[in-house]
């Protein structure tokens, strides 16, 4: 007779995606014939630009289909480099550099290499759900500092303070923020830096994932840009699945010290490989091309979220700030909480408000609480303009019937 099949400690700490989970019920309700409007994945409804789908083309009827480089094809390497310098104002060598498929990739060989058990990794809470998951399967410990809506859901100096520990290796920022929209301002990051030159043990990782997707006239800026004292301890990281709606291409990519690169590229040695041989020479064409396409498609994203808040605004129990970036917007359901649905479930947790949102109005959210701040929900408004106003109008009835 056989062993009963167990999984390994390690996973056992981590859970699966909420944001894939909830993507997936939504698919499972449409395959039934129900009338599901998804607003849980992460993803651009735009199609990733002619130019750069041309070049994969290209560059498989140059027969570019061979393994390549463990961390990237040196064209590739030598564009992100280009990239760091004329949008970041970032100095790196092609050594410097580090390309993974996808960014989630990234997260995981940098921790991988890095962390021992016990190691601590800052996450501010709201956090996208596999930055602490991550760090528990590479057996560090993620330790939360708490972003509130009053400070724009960025993490302020004192509780950065607060969260350092000699144990801290890594802390974790994202700006453009998945899940709330929240971006940092240069003034922001120079605050942060002045507590982390304090603390020279702790390295920092920055997921600028939504750098090109900023509004009203935010201004982007990343930690190492504004403090050249952390460059040294800084990966600054990266990708095209978001600005050039990429998602499926795999390619994520990062800049930091080269003894950190090289460690990463050890662990891509064993597990990855090369990112897709072809997908890399899109992300050329993608980094050296034209950018004319962001800003019809920044103005949609706008247009979406000013739709949603209005939608947000109209419903009872419900409060969302103005995100500066990205394509989310994190709604608070306090007023929710306490109160039964129209067809009569307890909404006692953000995740029945998201369940009963689901099988009564059929819209899927994501919960709060799957980011580490609750009660709320995240709306992904990557989407038509015409399911996004279907999806506000039935939210705001489910409100309206809650009692």
């Amino acid at each position: 007779m056989s062993a009963p099949f167990e999984v390994s400690k390690a996973l056992s700490r981590v859970q699966p995606s909420a944001t894939i989970a909830a993507t997936q019920k939504a698919r499972e309700l449409k395959a039934k014939g129900i009338d599901v409007i998804s607003l849980g994945a992460g993803e651009p409804d735009f199609d990733t630009p002619d130019h750069i789908k041309e070049a994969a083309i290209e560059a498989i009827r140059r027969g570019e289909t061979k393994y390549t480089a463990v961390d990237g094809i040196p064209e590739l390497k030598e564009a992100i480099c280009a990239k760091f310098k004329r949008d970041n104002s970032l100095v790196y060598k092609p050594s410097q550099v580090n390309v993974s498929p996808g960014g989630k990739p990234v997260i995981y060989n940098a921790f991988a290499a890095t962390l021992n058990p016990g190691d601590e990794v800052i996450v501010p809470a709201p956090y996208w759900v596999s930055y602490p998951d991550m760090a528990l399967l590479c057996g560090g410990k993620p330790v939360f500092a708490e972003a509130t809506a009053k400070d724009g859901y960025k993490l302020r100096p004192e509780a950065l303070e607060a969260a350092i520990t000699p144990r801290t290796k890594w802390l974790v920022l994202n700006s453009p923020s998945n899940p709330t929209g929240a971006a940092y301002s240069a003034d922001d990051l120079k605050a942060l830096a002045e507590v982390l030159e304090r603390h020279p043990h702790v390295w920092i990782l920055t997921d600028d994932m939504y750098e090109h997707l900023v509004y009203d006239g935010f201004k982007f800026a990343t930690i190492a840009e504004v403090a050249p004292s952390l460059y040294n301890r800084t990966l600054t990281m990266n990708g095209v699945s978001k600005s050039y709606a990429m998602t499926g291409w795999r390619i994520g990519y990062a800049a930091g010290p080269e003894a950190l690169i090289k460690a990463m590229a050890k662990v891509m040695t064993q597990t990855t490989s090369n990112p897709c041989s072809i997908s890399q020479w899109a992300s050329v064409a993608g980094l050296n091309g034209q950018h004319d396409f962001l800003k019809p498609r920044n103005e949609a994203f706008v247009r979406r979220r000013d739709l949603v808040l209005r939608h947000i605004a109209a419903s009872d129990g419900l409060d969302a700030p103005v995100p500066e970036g990205a394509f989310y917007v994190f709604a608070s359901c306090a007023g929710l909480i306490g109160k039964t649905s129209g067809k009569g479930k307890a909404l006692k947790t953000d995740g029945d408000v998201c369940d009963a949102l689901l099988e009564e109005a059929h819209v899927a959210v994501v919960p709060g609480t799957a980011f580490g701040s609750g009660p709320a929900f995240r709306i992904s408004y990557a989407t038509s303009d015409e399911a996004l106003e279907k999806a506000g109008t039935r939210i705001a009835e489910f409100c309206a019937s809650a009692r």
